[in-house]
Formats: C-alpha cells, structure tokens, sequence
C-alpha cells in the first residue's frame, strides 16, 4: 500500500486482515499515507488495526499466519485486541513431517573474524573470566564476597571475576535436582571460564562429588572446588584457589577467530507488537549469517514457540530432528497441563498493552530470531549446543532462567530483543535489541542497539551495523548490562521442595 503522507501502519503479508501500527495513530488518521483506510479510533504503537471487515468466529491473520479468532464483528479501520480477539490453540497439535527439499547449500557467511580466546578443546570465549559457582544457595554470599575481593585483586589480569548465586541445590529431588546438577554442571564446562571455583557446603543434596561426575574429566583441569564445611577458613581458602586460577589462565591472549566459531544465543524479553516486525527479523538476519559462517545458533523459549512450532519443525534436517522436537514441544504442553494451567496463557501484561494480544501472534513473532536457518538438533534443559545451525533448547519463556539456559548451551554472545525495556544480564555478554527507537531512547542505560531503524533506513544497513556490534562485542566491547554489573542466573525449578 502506497501514499504521499506517512506510512503510520505496515501490513506484514498479503494474506493478512490486520496491520500494525508503527507509531501512535489518531481517530480518523490514514494508515498508509494520505489516503485509504483511516483508524475508526485511536491506535498506540504496536497495536492491530483492521483491513478488511471480520466476522465474528473468523480468523485474524497476521505474518500471513492465523493469530486466534475474532470474538465480535470487526469493521475497517477498528482496533483489534484482547476486547474483540482470542487464542485458538489448545494442548493438542498434529504435526507434519516433510522431508527438507534438495537445495544449494546456503551461501558462505561473510569473512569478518572476531578477537577470542581460544580453549584446549578448541571452543572460543568472548570473554576470559573466573566465575564461581556455588553448588547450594548456603554458600552463595560466599561465592559473593570472595568474587567481589578476588575480582579487586586481579583487576586487569582477567576480565573479570563473577559469582553465580541462586537459591537451590538442597532440598531437592529427582529431575529437579538433576536440572539444578546439569545447569551448574554446563556453567563449569564455558568457554568464557578461564577459571572455575565450584563452592559447595557440604551436607546440600547437590553434592559436590556427583556435580564433578557430570563434567567430563578433560573438561576438568580449569575447575577447582571446595567444601566449606571441611575447612576452618573458608573465604581465605576460596581466595588462594581464585589465584591460582588467575595465575592459569591470566596469560591467555585473544586471537583473530571466524564467525564460525561464535555460538549465538537468541532471546527475547519484553515484546510489543513491534518486536515481529524489527528486533526479531533483525536478529534472524544475525543468525543466518553466523550459521552460513559455520556457527551455531541456540533457540529456547519453548512456551513461546506455541502456534508457530511447525515453521521451525518444517526445518528439520532429518526425521530423527523432527521427532525430537515434536516430543519437546509435547512435553511441555504437558507440564502445563498436569499444573491445570492452559498452554495459551502467555502473553504477559507487558506484552499485551505493548500491542501483543495471543500467544499464536507472540510465538509467529518469536520464532523469526532464527532466521531461515535450518534445525539440526534438540537438546533438553542442561545440554549444550554440539552442531552448526539451529538448536532448539528446551526451557521455559523467562528472561532469566532461559537466558542462563542459553549460556550453559555454549552462548558466547547473547541477543535479546526487547520492547519494553529489561536492565537484566546474565554469564554471557548479552546485547539489548530495542524494537522501537522510542524505548532506545528513553533507555540508552539499557539498550545496546536500536532496531526500530529499520522502519526508515531499512534491514540490511540495521544488520550491517549490528553485525559489527555483535563482532566488537564478541571481541571484548562491554555491553550495557555488563557495564552496569547485571550479570546473575536463573534455575528452573521444576518439582516439589521437601
């Protein structure tokens, strides 16, 4: 749709019989220029209007997609919302298998390297770091204060010293201690570690011993671990093991590494109704060029991906990829339902006043962070991503706990989109992707780049300059969150506490 005035609304496919507004619009002003369709009402930014008319029982489509069904007739012109919109997905699903077509192989990514620490087993760091990791929440303002000393101590010889509190690791039982066990676990095994102190107390059910078994032994040699129940003086204790750690890996220099060796985590927190149509294409664009460079790309948020699972599943490189997805995706539509809670709950009531109104609509937004790259593997909670392309991590949709999720997958870098602003950072240096220049404005202590750019100037100079920024950051560049000393963990609890 064309006009001479300004665009204030896009339509995002033929198919659909919604647009989003792209800015605040006026009762009686024009969406596409200065003639045509007129909003019946005032729209804020992110939020449906109607195309066409829409009968009551009729699906609202957007992203060429249906995003659940009109509860009321809808005209031209009119707001579309929770008032006249509802999900249509439930906790069932058919999914189909299609073998992928025979293709070109993708075209090769772009040559541009990144300066990183190369590892024993090969993998590269963003970042050359001593992180302590308690093994039960006890010990967790000890892991604190020695990080807070140590990291004094050595300043300038490593890039910095962390603690990762949380609040679990007793108490527990089964595969819910087994999720606390295998988080910790793939923290320890990081290629942004160059040093690891696992803390544990001594009498916690996530018994040091048994975390340790977990780690394969040739990723052992830069971990040390202590139990402060078995000595007298245990921060002095804790300190001498962090200078040792220090004294290891100090030296380690960064060297010019390929795209190839990047493994790109990518989130998003906060959505409006903008996040479909800026931040996640962009993002996406971010992962079809890391994984035609050879790297590897990890999605998570599986609630998130509810009503949009079978475009990813079309992407499966094999029927074994396929299968697994489909029981990941089944299975956490399970754990909804044995909590008596329905799949469709999500959308947050952020996401709602920022535009946002089904899951299928934030799910058909979301899933566009993984650009067109192919699905060559599944992993559950815990595991790390092993193969260039597309893995699909499971976890559940908050910032926190998925965000840490991704990094114990390997996430060297971080991409987190956002339209509603978050100050969070987590172990991996995380980049905040504003949907909208407002946000990025109004936040420039939060947000590292705006893709709200790319309503004006377009998607690929966004990219371009986005790709530098992942690059640099990759290469040492502080993002907003580290600069602001946001780094923290999040566990998925997922069963009873005794």
């Amino acid at each position: 749709m064309t006009g001479v005035g300004k665009i204030h609304a896009i339509r995002v496919h033929d198919a659909d019989n919604v647009a989003t507004a792209i800015a605040d619009i006026g009762a009686g002003e024009a969406l596409f220029g200065d003639s045509g369709l007129r909003a019946s009402v005032a729209v804020e930014r992110g939020h449906k209007i109607a195309l066409a008319p829409i009968a009551r029982g009729v699906a609202v489509v957007k992203y060429g997609f249906p995003i659940g069904t009109a509860t009321a007739d809808i005209a031209p012109g009119e707001h579309v919302h929770s008032h006249n919109l509802t999900t249509a997905l439930g906790g069932g699903g058919d999914y189909l298998y299609a073998p992928p077509p025979a293709g070109a192989a993708p075209a090769a990514g772009p040559s541009r390297t990144f300066s990183g620490y190369l590892r024993a087993d090969g993998r590269v760091g963003t970042r050359n770091e001593i992180w302590i990791l308690p093994t039960v929440g006890c010990v967790g303002n000890l892991a604190a204060r020695v990080a807070r000393i140590a990291g004094e101590r050595h300043a300038g010889r490593v890039d910095g010293v962390h603690a990762f509190k949380h609040p679990f690791g007793c108490s527990q039982l089964g595969d819910d201690l087994g999720h606390t066990r295998a988080l910790l676990a793939a923290l320890a095994q990081h290629p942004n570690a160059g040093g690891v102190l696992i803390v544990g107390l001594g009498c916690e059910s996530n018994q040091l011993g048994a975390l340790l078994d977990s780690i394969p032994a040739e990723r052992r040699a830069h971990i040390r671990t202590l139990s402060a129940q078995a000595v007298e003086d245990d921060e002095a204790v804790c300190l001498a093991l962090v200078d040792e750690l220090v004294a290891e890996c100090a030296d380690t220099p960064r060297t010019d590494m390929p795209l190839a060796k990047l493994v790109l985590g990518v989130k998003c927190g906060g959505s409006d109704g903008l996040s479909g149509l800026t931040a996640n294409p962009l993002v996406g664009r971010m992962a079809d060029t890391i994984a035609a460079a050879g790297g590897k790309v990890v999605l998570t948020e599986i609630p998130e991906i509810f009503g949009a699972e079978q475009l990813l599943m079309d992407r499966a490189v094999s029927r074994a990829v396929f299968d697994e997805a489909v029981a990941l995706v089944r299975d956490f539509k399970q754990y909804f339902i044995r909590h008596g809670e329905p799949v469709s709950e999500n959308p947050s009531p952020g996401n709602i006043a920022g535009g946002i109104t089904t899951l299928e609509e934030k799910s058909l937004g979301a899933v566009q962070k993984g650009g067109q790259v192919s699905l060559v593997d599944v992993r559950r909670y815990g595991g790390e991503a092993m193969l260039p392309g597309l893995t699909l991590l499971e976890a559940p949709g908050n910032d926190a706990v998925s965000s840490t999720a991704l990094t114990a997958a390997g996430a060297t870098v971080i991409l987190f989109t956002t339209g509603r602003g978050t100050p969070l950072g987590f172990p991996a240096p995380t980049l905040k992707i504003a949907s909208n220049s407002a946000l990025a404005g109004r936040k420039p202590g939060w947000i590292d780049f705006d893709a709200g750019q790319v309503l004006d100037a377009g998607f690929d100079q966004a990219a371009d300059a986005l790709l530098d920024l992942v690059a640099a950051t990759a290469s040492g560049a502080p993002t907003k969150a580290e600069a602001n000393a946001e780094r923290d963990i999040a566990i998925w609890k997922s069963g009873v506490t005794l």
